[in-house]
């Protein structure tokens, strides 16, 4: 139980690095799409990912022999933490987009070798990488808008 505790509360870094530079004011004189969802709907939709996200990287390690997948995972959290900073701290959406790209990417990775380690671990991952594919798409429509 322990392990498992252990790989949620790591899994929700990027909200504790990133929860500073939240911006709402920011957010709000943004020019987003009409499609982009309300700033309060961020918060729980993350939350519920983080878990999953915590969850998966268990079921990984506990089966053993993860390493390389686990690496991936690592990597991918590393990304996700230095999204926030870049988009409200920095008020970089291009460069925020780049990295979330970059994030997409090895989260990608990640779930294929999850699914090849665990199915179920990397299942639990397609929630966030379609969510991050959503987010991708919202932060590429705010940084055209905003030039």
């Amino acid at each position: 139980m322990q392990r498992l505790i252990g790989w949620i509360a790591a899994a929700f870094v990027p909200a504790i690095i990133g929860a500073p530079f939240t911006a709402p004011d920011y957010y709000r004189r943004l020019r987003t799409p009409d499609w982009g969802p309300p700033s309060g709907v961020f918060g729980p939709v993350w939350s519920v990912l983080y878990l999953l996200i915590g969850i998966s990287a268990w079921l990984v390690d506990r089966r053993g022999g993860g390493g390389p997948a686990l690496r991936l995972w690592w990597v991918q959290l590393a990304l996700n933490a230095a999204w926030t900073p870049l988009f409200f701290g920095l008020r970089r959406p291009g460069v925020a987009l780049a990295e979330i790209l970059a994030m997409w990417g090895t989260i990608v990775a990640t779930t294929v070798a999850f699914l090849r380690h665990r199915l179920a671990a990397g299942a639990l991952l397609l929630p966030y990488l379609a969510w991050v594919t959503f987010a991708a798409a919202l932060n590429f429509a705010i940084w055209r808008r905003n030039r």
